[in-house]
């Protein structure tokens, strides 16, 4: 499944991990008491003491060295190893987390194969937090097994920091999922590798959790409620069976407190499972079935929330559903760049006091309709409003800046509260779709129910909604967006745009969508995005850029990278040919592939048919691939040697992916004799260095690759380190890699979103091998 989106959606939805410095993550100002390490080829809790990063030996008791698995740090029950205020890093692999795994201990290893969930994290204090962390590099995956019931535990675990960690399990199944195909073993061990959640925690506070990958769940991501002063950045929760973020832990026990923040979270595919090997979603399905499929939901709950720079789609109910906030007067929601779309029933939901700023909802509400076990009472429940509203007397919320398209029956709904509760919807676009419930009305803009509330109109835009509805000072025509499809929804305006320099400048409200200034021309433009003076916003980039540092097998090598367009790609299939070289000798072997991409993005799965026409023109060689999880189908074959194949060969190859189809051409020659002699291989160290594109917006992930080579050959075991120098000449970032097989070394970091870190990255990266060293220099823009 593939879904064309806006450019600032390509630049952020993909949430890259955050890699930090290579290695162990890099440890906070407060140090913690001891660090003990986890490694794949440590010793048991009687052969090591966990102190140091280094193997077992082989032999003794006792030893300096790490333990093999994260049990031993945190035994599924009993005393932990480790102390509130120490420092557990996990290195790179696997870790089975269940019944069956080395170090299980209590009720877990007596048959309850429900309590191996690793123990209780150890609370820290307010300067000195407990660490759970993962290589960052390369982060350590702790996949469940055998129906645990999680496999981090944070129940009553106060003053602690998760990062760096890949949680999931290896089944594709769905806890309790009503066909019995999609549903988990529960009835007799062996249960499977599946666990019902990846983080569970009630009773907790002053948690960081930063840098996590938790997909494929029976169940959740995180089933957690009961929490305070928790934040949660750059954090995903994907395509987990029932939710992504399910808040209820008991009807007694679930309110939340003090500052909740979610910054650069993704939250997708939840109420489908993920086939654990290829990654695809499959058996999706929502409550008519007796599931359930919210991305984020929280049972009763106060707290101060604030969600910004976050990514929500595809899950099989509500995106975010925080009607459940108290509406109390110390309880508010503040929502900043945030994109929900395609989220089958509403985008967002909130009750009581609340700022929404700076967002695009998209209510493609009707995108699973046909989709899995998904029926048709699922989609656009809950009417598919793609803005929620509840109030009650004495909330004050504002809508400003967004941009709002909806198939629902409304783009807005407000409800509850009298004139003691004031709305103030302010400099938003809003348009209307054909009601996917009812196809022969339009949706409506705002739908006022139950409620006389101080409602105020400022400055906004209504286009093609119900009746043509046009409040008082709004603006009531095309707004002349870049795409309106709701499958392709880009809210971007178009040259001649009428949102364009519209309305005052609303204090507070000083940059936009994608971060770009507001202000930028002699008024504020109405929507999420400010056009920016002498253009549209900052360059936009191709939302799958080719491959920066190809890494082909020996035998079958892929096409090295271009430079990546600097124009959106074509929307619908698309598919490029290439050959390892232009030109060969009589009977050497050809290595071809083609890349598929829908809107974009790799296919997986597609068909790919070769033909290679001979130079007589007669002669053809044929071969049909599928594409692999990269949207790259590969061939190759040895050219003749007699006359029908000396001159130029045509290539063709024809992509399918479902009804659609694409094509492409290429062509080499073949000569009697020895191809040109290539340029003299480079003697001694040499290098190169790339990043994955040449401009970025803030915030934005940046991948750097380096290729060493010794004598012309990819180098393995090379030192490379990397040194970005920010703007200000002065910060720097830096990581050391080690090449792998290839001679590649490849580090990532996300840009800062400061002054200091907006304009020209220079970076140096030095390979040292065998006392030789070498070095390569380049360079890339942050807007």
């Amino acid at each position: 499944m593939s879904f064309a989106i806006s450019r600032r959606a390509v630049t952020q939805s993909a949430l890259t991990l955050l890699l930090a410095p290579i290695g162990f993550a890099a440890f906070g100002s407060a140090q913690a008491a001891t660090t003990y390490f986890v490694r794949t080829d440590g010793g048991d809790a009687n052969q090591c003491n966990g102190r140091a990063d280094a193997p077992y030996s082989g032999s003794g008791t006792a030893q300096n060295c790490a333990w093999k698995h994260p049990y031993y740090a945190l035994p599924s029950s009993g005393t932990p190893r480790i102390a509130g205020g120490d420092t557990l890093m996990i290195g790179s692999g696997e870790y089975m987390i269940g019944y069956g795994a080395a170090g299980m201990a209590g009720t877990c290893a007596s048959g309850d194969r429900s309590a191996c969930a690793l123990g209780k994290i150890p609370s820290g204090t307010s300067t000195a937090k407990t660490r759970i962390l993962g290589n960052s590099a390369k982060p350590p995956k702790l996949w469940g097994a055998e129906r645990t019931n999680s496999v981090l535990n944070l129940v009553g675990s106060n003053n602690v920091e998760v990062g760096y960690l890949e949680i999931t399990d290896k089944s594709n199944c769905i806890s309790s999922h009503s066909t019995a195909s999609a549903a988990c073993n529960k009835t007799s061990a062996p249960y499977g590798n599946w666990a019902r959640a990846g983080i569970q925690a009630s009773a907790s506070s002053n948690v960081w959790l930063h840098d996590l990958n938790i997909h494929g769940l029976a169940g959740y991501a995180m089933n957690a409620g009961g929490l305070s002063n928790w934040t949660m950045e750059r954090v995903k929760m994907n395509a987990n069976g029932w939710a992504g973020w399910d808040g209820n832990v008991g009807t007694s026990s679930s309110s939340n407190s003090g500052q909740m923040i979610l910054r650069q979270v993704e939250i997708a595919w939840n109420g489908c499972a993920e086939n654990w090997q290829t990654g695809e979603k499959i058996n999706c399905w929502a409550q008519k079935a007796g599931g359930y499929g919210d991305g984020m939901g929280t049972y009763y709950t106060g707290g101060q929330w604030l969600i910004e720079d976050s990514d929500v789609h595809h899950n099989v109910s509500d995106g975010v559903d925080l009607l459940y906030l108290d509406g109390a007067a110390g309880t508010t929601l503040t929502v900043r760049r945030l994109h929900s779309y395609a989220n089958a029933g509403n985008q967002l939901k909130t009750n009581g006091n609340a700022t929404i700023e700076n967002s695009v909802l998209d209510g493609y509400c009707s995108y699973f309709s046909g989709k899995g076990y998904m029926q048709a009472g699922d989609m656009c429940r809950a009417n598919g409003n793609a803005l929620s509203i509840s109030m009650k007397d004495g909330n004050v919320v504002n809508v400003r800046h967004n941009t709002i398209i909806s198939e629902g029956q409304g783009a807005i709904m407000s409800t509850g509260g009298t004139s003691a509760a004031k709305l103030t919807i302010q400099n938003n676009a809003i348009i209307g779709k054909p009601y996917y419930l009812a196809p022969s009305t339009l949706s409506t803009g705002h739908i006022v129910y139950n409620s006389t509330a101080s409602l105020t109109y400022k400055g906004n835009l209504f286009w093609n909604v119900k009746n043509g509805q046009c409040p008082s000072g709004s603006v009531c025509q095309d707004p002349k967006l870049t795409n309106t499809n709701l499958a392709t929804f880009d809210a971007q305006p178009l040259a001649g745009s009428p949102v364009i320099d519209k309305v005052p400048v609303v204090s507070g409200v000083t940059t936009d969508f994608v971060m770009a200034p507001r202000p930028s021309g002699t008024q504020a433009d109405i929507g999420a995005y400010e056009v920016q003076a002498g253009g549209t916003t900052p360059p936009p980039t191709n939302p799958t850029p080719p491959p920066t540092d190809p890494t082909p097998p020996p035998t079958d090598p892929t096409p090295p990278p271009t430079t990546p367009p600097t124009t959106p790609p074509t929307t619908g299939l698309t598919e490029t040919v290439a050959t390892d070289k232009t030109a060969y000798t009589a009977g050497a072997t050809v290595y071809m592939s083609s890349r598929v991409l829908l809107n974009g993005n790799a296919v997986s799965g597609a068909t790919v048919k070769f033909t290679a026409v001979k130079p007589n023109g007669v002669d053809t060689l044929v071969k049909t691939v599928t594409t692999g999880a990269d949207g790259f189908a590969r061939w190759n074959f040895v050219t003749g040697t007699g006359s029908s194949s000396i001159g130029t060969y045509k290539v063709s190859s024809v992509a399918t992916s479902g009804s659609a189809t694409a094509s492409a051409n290429s062509s080499f020659t073949v000569g009697t004799g020895a191809a040109p002699a290539p340029a003299p291989a480079p003697t001694g160290l040499t290098e190169t260095v790339s990043t994955d594109k040449t401009s970025y917006y803030r915030g934005s992930t940046v991948k750097v690759s380096s290729w060493v080579f010794k004598d012309g050959k990819p180098l393995q075991g090379a030192s490379v380190k990397f040194t970005a120098v920010k703007p200000d000449g002065v910060s720097t970032i830096v990581q050391t890699v080690t090449t792998d097989s290839y001679g590649y070394a490849k580090m990532s970091f996300v840009s800062g979103t400061g002054s200091t870190s907006i304009g020209t990255y220079n970076v140096k990266v030095v390979g040292t091998a065998n006392g030789a060293t070498t070095q390569a220099n380049t360079s890339f823009k942050v807007y």
